[in-house]
């Protein structure tokens, strides 16, 4: 599995390069959401194709009080409006780089970002921020309905706050990405590709050189791309990883919890759905109960939120 933690950098001031006039300040309306009853479900996963060491299992009971939910990942235009109402600068405009994919980058940017070791395809973009996603000479034309990426925790959380809510827990985001299906290995079921039909924006081909985009996108896909679940939440599989409320644990008991809220120490936070760089053949995370984690100020090109609020 990469990692996307950011070492500690002195903060540089940020370039903001114009934004497309449809991701203006009026912006969108009300965020879309769903109310969901809560209750009780199964959390977690003894699959087979699961990594226990991400702490998976046990699958445990967990009930959970009403909340609502984003039915979509929160989007660029939404994002501008919220800029554009506080002035909020995220995470990657003040340190002055984030991580992108090697493979969106001209050879001349690619050869002047370093790599980390382990995972060579991502690169360390100067300029790389929510606005300008590949970093210099990049925008956001026509992605105003894509989710927003290079946003670190904080950025998440202060949007949420903005937007009357909040980050959701670990267990609302699963109970919410089930859709009524009990463990599934999918929000759709246990089949990925139903019938040869593509349900979720993933890596097709060879990672990390070859990308077919037999399921229609090579980067980010519309929030509401591909059909929605059974509570109506799009892509909570593939896409853009999305950032939970929870520190991260792999120390889970299997006793019955109610509204579990993750430990209250960490230095990391749960990330949660997979993302379009994720590929069976070493990240199939992309499964209804995979999860994984980064550093709360970590940012990247395939990292986004969606809010939830008290009922």
């Amino acid at each position: 599995m990469f990692s996307l933690a950011v070492p500690v950098r002195d903060a540089a001031a940020p370039t903001v390069p114009a934004l497309p006039q449809e991701l203006g300040p009026d912006g969108p309306g009300p965020e879309p959401s769903v109310a969901l009853d809560g209750g009780t479900f199964l959390m977690g996963t003894q699959d087979a194709e699961g990594f226990a060491a991400d702490g998976e299992g046990p699958v445990r009971e967990v009930r959970l009080s009403p909340f609502r939910i984003g039915t979509l990942a929160v989007t660029n235009a939404r994002f501008a409006a919220f800029v554009a109402a506080t002035g909020h600068v995220t995470e990657a405009e003040r340190f002055g780089w984030s991580f992108v994919f090697a493979g969106f980058l001209p050879a001349a940017l690619r050869r002047v970002s370093p790599r980390p070791e382990a995972t060579p395809w991502w690169c360390g973009v100067s300029g790389a921020t929510w606005r300008a996603p590949e970093g210099p000479g990049s925008d956001l034309a026509a992605r105003g309905d894509h989710p927003v990426v290079h946003v670190g925790w904080s950025d998440a959380a202060a949007y949420c706050r903005w937007a009357g809510g909040r980050l959701p827990t670990e267990a609302e985001w699963e109970y919410a990405a089930r859709g009524g299906l009990p463990q599934r290995r999918y929000p759709w079921g246990d089949e990925l590709t139903p019938g040869g039909e593509h349900r979720c924006n993933i890596w097709q081909g060879r990672f990390p050189t070859q990308n077919t985009a037999a399921d229609g996108y090579r980067g980010t896909a519309p929030a509401d791309a591909f059909p929605p679940n059974g509570y109506g939440l799009h892509n909570v599989a593939g896409n853009v990883w999305e950032w939970c409320a929870d520190r991260w644990t792999t120390e889970h008991s299997a006793r019955p919890a109610s509204d579990p809220r993750g430990p209250r120490r960490g230095t990391s936070r749960v990330m949660r759905g997979g993302s379009y760089l994720c590929h069976h053949s070493y990240c199939n995370r992309y499964r209804v109960a995979a999860r994984t984690s980064n550093t709360p100020d970590s940012t990247a090109g395939n990292l986004g939120f969606r809010c939830a609020w008290d009922a």
